[in-house]
């Protein structure tokens, strides 16, 4: 549905694409909307997602660190700010389209991670003697807002809040190429997810941690070989890089487009000293964040409830409805409807969820918490 969505626009003009969702929104029902409610939620998934790159990636230097010093006095804030370092670095790439190549090798990291996590948690799970217990803790109200949790989280993993960026870059035709890459991404989005859930939960039960591999090694003791853990990790640091830098573009294209001169060249140093430093202190703020509050699971539902709910399965069906004007009485128009009203349903128990289970987790809450 997305990807056959053109710029609307008084002039009828097929040939612009939105550039972002906001666009769309102001394409179709005037630009105060998107001004004020769907560019501000698609800010805060990208940042957020920006946030929680950053954090997992802290989590994994850490994991690699203490396999050499189990007991070694580094915290798990100084290592987000390493991670937070090569953010800086990689941020300053030019444009969208210079990010094609570490793209594909995102997608390449990706599939490796994911078939080694897939394979060391069945490779525990078959070696391990310890009695599995998958049962759910709580009581029946703890195990409801538990799924409406969960169903936030996998809107996040399976969020495509930067597709609008994706789109502008494509040369026409844009919907047919737009449709391919999409059948792409979430078949293989769908394959890693429940390879790793799937996997991971049947090997560790309910003692499943929310980065599976956390449960590969206890107490500076690995359960699988430490080259192994030492790859895995590696690979997914790559690629957390990747896709934080990503999710930084509309945040870059935005700042770029208030204090960049559009009549002065890209590198002119007019140009790239507002670039450098804008883009770096959005990395600084992002990982100041992710280190005062390193809850990467509930951070992941906030985000999902708040922001990946309405901007994947409602907005969009909306705009449809709005844009190509189906008629009330076709099946495509109610659809679209039911779809939008159950997800709002859905996307306003799943706040009160995330927002339940961030209170219920505060008393572990602490600025700057190693955990």
């Amino acid at each position: 549905m997305l990807s056959s969505f053109k710029n609307l626009g008084p002039m009828q003009d097929y040939s612009v694409s939105f550039f972002f969702f906001f666009f769309k929104k102001g394409g179709s029902t005037g630009p105060k909307w998107g001004k004020y409610f769907v560019g501000p939620i698609q800010f805060m998934v990208c940042y957020g997602a920006v946030v929680a790159c950053t954090l997992l990636g802290g989590q994994c230097m850490k994991a690699i660190y203490l396999m050499s010093k189990p007991d070694g006095p580094m915290k798990l804030y100084e290592f987000i700010i390493i991670f937070g370092c090569l953010m800086l670095t990689l941020a300053q790439i030019p444009s969208f389209h210079s990010l094609r190549h570490i793209n594909m090798v995102s997608l390449v990291l990706t599939l490796a991670y994911s078939a080694c996590a897939t394979g060391g948690s069945i490779h525990i799970g078959t070696s391990s003697k310890e009695p599995k217990d998958y049962s759910l803790n709580g009581d029946t109200q703890d195990r409801l807002f538990g799924m409406f949790n969960a169903i936030a989280i996998i809107a996040t993993s399976y969020g495509n809040g930067i597709i609008p960026e994706i789109q502008a870059t494509v040369a026409p035709p844009v919907k047919g190429k737009m449709f391919k890459g999409l059948c792409i991404c979430y078949t293989v989005l769908s394959f890693t997810f429940f390879s790793v859930s799937i996997s991971g939960y049947w090997a560790f039960g309910k003692n499943s941690e929310p980065l599976v591999i956390s449960n590969f090694l206890s107490d500076g003791k690995t359960f699988v070989p430490e080259w192994f853990v030492l790859m895995v990790n590696i690979f997914i640091i790559l690629q957390l890089s990747a896709v934080a830098v990503v999710y930084l573009q509309p945040t870059n294209e935005v700042l770029e487009n208030t204090f960049s001169d559009p009549e002065r060249k890209e590198f002119s140093a007019r140009n790239v000293i507002p670039r450098a430093v804008s883009r770096s202190l959005s990395v600084i703020i992002a990982t100041t964040i992710a280190a005062m509050l390193p809850f990467f699971g509930d951070i992941n539902s906030l985000i999902g409830a708040f922001g990946f709910i309405p901007l994947d399965f409602i907005l969009p069906v909306v705009f449809f409805n709005l844009t190509f004007k189906p008629s009330k009485r076709s099946l495509v128009f109610w659809l679209n409807v039911t779809i939008a009203v159950v997800f709002s349903a859905v996307g306003v128990i799943a706040a009160v969820a995330a927002v339940r289970q961030i209170s219920l987790d505060a008393k572990t809450y602490r600025l700057f918490a190693n955990v």
